[in-house]
């Protein structure tokens, strides 16, 4: 499995670095009509998904192990070695920040659709939270889709302190973007420093993160993008201070986001961030 050629604290360094020193641009760049957002009401169906561009889907992996899982609230790009997603997509719109079905009765469970797969017992007495990609509190539209948000396959080991906090504020900020814009979409996965884990949990030996990024799109109006990269380690940061160009986060994890875009347009907001705009 191909991996990072530089460590994740020194190239995320010079991510942030870059990310800080980063003005706009006063280019005028031709906005990018979408052709449609997904159904936003709560009974969307997932096929009607089929006849809708995939704006938030990366690019096809083909330097480590992928398996790409859809389901009703979110996709994924499973990892069989490390047991967690590369990554996890989703079109987060205005109506699914609402809905009836809540957390409290759903569990973590196992994805029979993978093999080798995380179990709940490689998190028992790990010290790590099952810590979410694609939220649950992004899912409360549809049954299927909060109970699909406890798969293992949208979860990674993560630091309770950054799960509950920082993670966490990420999580409801993009859900005022979403009712704030209508629509936006959503990347997020984990960041390793080495081609081997740094530590692993359970019988399964599950790779702990040693980091997690988060692009996100918004395509109302002028088109932007914005990333994010902290380190699993439950140190407080703000947000702004880790706040970056989605560029820098393609090159801290060797993904292509948003390749549905126009080139142009693609390059442009890739280029810039600026959080004040959001």
């Amino acid at each position: 499995m191909k991996r990072l050629l530089t460590p994740l604290a020194l190239t995320l360094c010079m991510a942030l670095t870059a990310c800080r020193n980063n003005s706009s641009s006063n280019t005028t760049v031709q906005q990018q009509k979408a052709e449609t957002f997904y159904d936003n009401s709560s009974n969307a169906a997932e096929n009607t998904r089929s006849n809708v561009t995939e704006y938030e889907r990366p690019a096809q992996l083909n330097d480590r192990s992928e398996q790409i899982l859809r389901r009703t609230g979110y996709i994924t790009s499973y990892n069989s070695e490390t047991r967690n997603p590369n990554w996890v997509a989703w079109h987060l719109t205005k109506n699914h920040t609402y809905g009836k079905n809540q957390r409290s009765a759903e569990v973590f469970t196992e994805d029979q659709d993978v093999k080798p797969r995380a179990t709940d017992n490689d998190y028992y007495s790990s010290r790590y939270d099952r810590g979410h990609m694609c939220p649950a509190g992004d899912n409360k539209w549809d049954a299927t889709a909060m109970r699909q948000s406890f798969l293992f396959t949208n979860i990674c080991p993560q630091n309770h302190a950054l799960n509950k906090y920082e993670w966490n504020d990420l999580e409801m900020l993009c859900r005022e973007w979403a009712r704030k814009y209508g629509a936006i979409d959503i990347v997020c996965g984990p960041l390793y420093d080495s081609p081997t884990p740094t530590r692993t949990i359970g019988r399964g030996h599950v790779w702990v993160p040693d980091g997690f990024f988060k692009v996100v799109m918004c395509r109302k109006g002028q088109p932007k993008a914005i990333g994010f990269v902290f380190r699993n380690d439950g140190k407080k940061v703000s947000l702004q201070s880790v706040a970056c160009t989605v560029d820098d986060v393609e090159r801290l994890t060797g993904i292509d986001f948003y390749p549905a875009l126009d080139d142009k347009l693609e390059n442009h907001i890739e280029a810039h961030a600026d959080f004040g705009e959001w």
